[in-house]
């Protein structure tokens, strides 16, 4: 499965340790998404668009509706980076 770079710079951010934060409406629909570094710095780069593809993908996940972390298929996906941790 090929990803784009939009994906890649995604999880290699969640793979140094950044999570991404999400808030729901009353229905439970994703309306906001912030993606935060492991430094703490909120950055932009990813859409909703995006994230729900990194989603339906398998990529991303949430536990006991905490914030998104790479899973073990998204480490498997992304291409190794020298400062990856």
């Amino acid at each position: 499965m090929d990803i784009s770079k939009a994906e890649q710079r995604v999880l290699h951010l969640l793979a140094q340790g950044g999570c991404i934060l999400v808030e729901k409406d009353e229905n439970g629909r994703i309306v906001k998404q912030d993606t935060v570094t492991r430094d703490g710095w909120y950055w932009g780069g990813c859409s909703v668009r995006l994230f729900r593809k990194l989603k339906y993908n398998r990529l991303i996940a949430s536990r006991n509706s905490g914030p998104y972390k790479i899973t073990e298929l998204g480490l498997r996906r992304v291409r190794s980076q020298p400062d990856n941790r």
